[in-house]
């Protein structure tokens, strides 16, 4: 019996004792993960402050020498990253310096306002303009600056394209203001661009003062020429002759196509204060056409031409102004047989295009290359250089401004080499 308690006892002893050290060699072992982790915490504590050349020391253990590598090629990478990030940062901030220093120095003025027009930033012409220093302009009202000329309300919106504004601060000069809407932010902003054209207005001025000057002054020497070459004619200074009457005739003419040059510069400088003043009133249209051709006849037979007009078999009456559509239709005339380079005849047809009647310059000769068709009627544009012929352009363009006044307009039809038509469209 007494055994039997000794062996017992002798059991649970070493029960224990085995109990004993199997605690002591796993709290060895949680000690050594509590340091890890601890490693690993602290590792990523640097990271998260920014500090990625923190890695940690190699562990000769499979298990946690896996997660530790990880760790630190995880950690690598990020520092590769944040290299990557620095330099495109630097890169951005040299193309953003640049792109500023390039807006800075341009001759316009640039402000970016938000829906209630108040001042985002603006460029140093801006402020100079203005009148004002550096961040004092943040938040002000665009409009304690500017205001349209003439007191004509605007309202800025993408649609705002050169409109004449004055600025308080530099009351001498003249500037125009468009804008334009930064569709991709999401609240509404606005870019203005201030243009300063105080020198092209004043070019522009004595460009058009120097023309009509020199016009008018050109004009009185031609109508005295044109007045002593009608009193030879007349026999004034004695009879003449067969031939020196042919001189004087063909003088008459080119005195003529001279004062017609002279007036439409004249007439086309006036265009842009005046506009086209058109004192209509109603006329027979056949005779009146009879008539322009028998005017430009000499032309066309110094050309070797004919002028073939065929007289509607009705009365055409239109209401326009005699005078204006005069100079249209000669026009085009003179410009068909400058340009015709065959022996066809230049036809000249009138007819209907529902409300509109309709007058016709026909030629057969070289034609209007498709590209230029959409040209022709610009201010100074003339095919005229190609042949090296004298042309300004101004004819073609007085005459389509002359149309529109009307109500009207001319179209252009060309196949080259073979049919070019103007066609002038006139309400009635």
């Amino acid at each position: 019996m007494f055994s039997y308690f000794y062996v017992i006892n002798i059991c649970v002893l070493i029960v224990f004792i085995c109990l004993f050290f199997i605690t002591r060699k796993t709290n060895k072992r949680w000690s050594k993960i509590n340091d890890y982790l601890g490693k690993v915490t602290t590792t990523v504590d640097s990271i998260r402050y920014g500090n990625l050349s923190t890695k940690i020391e190699k562990i000769e253990h499979p298990t946690y020498q896996n997660v530790t590598d990880s760790i630190n090629r995880m950690v690598e990478t990020l520092n590769d990253r944040e290299k990557m990030i620095i330099e495109y940062q630097a890169e951005l901030m040299r193309q953003n310096k640049l792109l500023e220093s390039v807006i800075n120095s341009l001759s316009d003025g640039i402000l970016i306002i938000n829906e209630k027009f108040d001042i985002l930033r603006a460029t140093p012409k801006i402020l100079k303009w203005f009148g004002i220093k550096g961040k004092d302009i943040i938040g002000k009202n665009v409009f304690e600056f500017i205001q349209p000329v003439n007191d004509e309300s605007f309202e800025i919106s993408s649609e705002l394209n050169n409109i004449e504004i004055f600025i308080k601060h530099t009351p001498t000069n003249n500037f125009v203001i468009s804008s334009q809407a930064l569709s991709s932010l999401e609240k509404k902003r606005y870019v203005l661009i201030i243009k300063d054209i105080t020198t092209e207005k004043e070019i522009e001025t004595l460009k058009e003062d120097f023309v009509a000057t020199l016009t008018h002054d050109l004009k009185v020497p031609i109508v005295a020429a044109s007045n002593m070459i009608d009193l030879f004619l007349a026999n004034k200074f004695g009879n003449i002759s067969e031939k020196q009457k042919f001189a004087l005739d063909n003088m008459k003419a080119s005195n003529k196509s001279l004062l017609d040059l002279v007036q439409i510069l004249l007439e086309t400088y006036k265009l842009k204060d005046q506009g086209i003043q058109l004192v209509k009133e109603k006329f027979e249209l056949n005779p009146f056409i009879e008539e322009i051709v028998s005017e430009v006849k000499p032309l066309a037979t110094e050309a070797k031409l004919k002028i073939k007009f065929t007289p509607t078999q009705s009365a055409t009456t239109i209401e326009a102004d005699p005078m204006q559509l005069r100079r249209v239709i000669k026009n085009l005339i003179s410009n068909a047989i400058d340009h015709s380079n065959t022996k066809k005849s230049i036809d000249i047809e009138v007819g209907k295009i529902q409300n509109f009647t309709t007058i016709s310059v026909i030629d057969y000769g070289q034609g209007i290359d498709e590209k230029e068709i959409k040209m022709i009627f610009n201010k100074y544009y003339s095919a005229a250089k190609k042949l090296r012929k004298v042309g300004t352009g101004l004819g073609l363009y007085l005459s389509q401004q002359i149309a529109v006044a009307h109500g009207g307009e001319i179209i252009v039809t060309s196949e080259e080499n073979v049919r070019t038509e103007f066609c002038v469209k006139i309400p009635g």
